[in-house]
């Protein structure tokens, strides 16, 4: 289920995208780039939608996923369905 960003607080949503960037230890190359960038980064990619915030009922979790990855995942769950 994908969770507007319209119904999180903004102390709520920094913390989500804190969390995840420190779970993901995202690359970035042979460039540094701080905490603050890549949560920067990451809320950029919330607001214009190519990425999106995502709750699992089977795993009772919040995530962030690329869009394009979660439209493949939701086409491959109606497809064996």
């Amino acid at each position: 289920m994908i969770i507007p960003l319209e119904q999180l607080s903004d102390d709520t949503l920094s913390a989500i995208i804190e969390n995840f960037v420190l779970r993901e230890g995202t690359e970035y190359g042979s460039t540094d780039v701080s905490l603050d960038e890549k949560i920067t980064q990451v809320r950029q990619q919330l607001k214009q939608g190519t990425a999106l915030l995502v709750y699992s009922e089977l795993h009772e979790t919040v995530n962030i996923l690329p869009k394009d990855q979660f439209i493949e995942g939701s086409e491959e769950h109606e497809e064996n369905s």
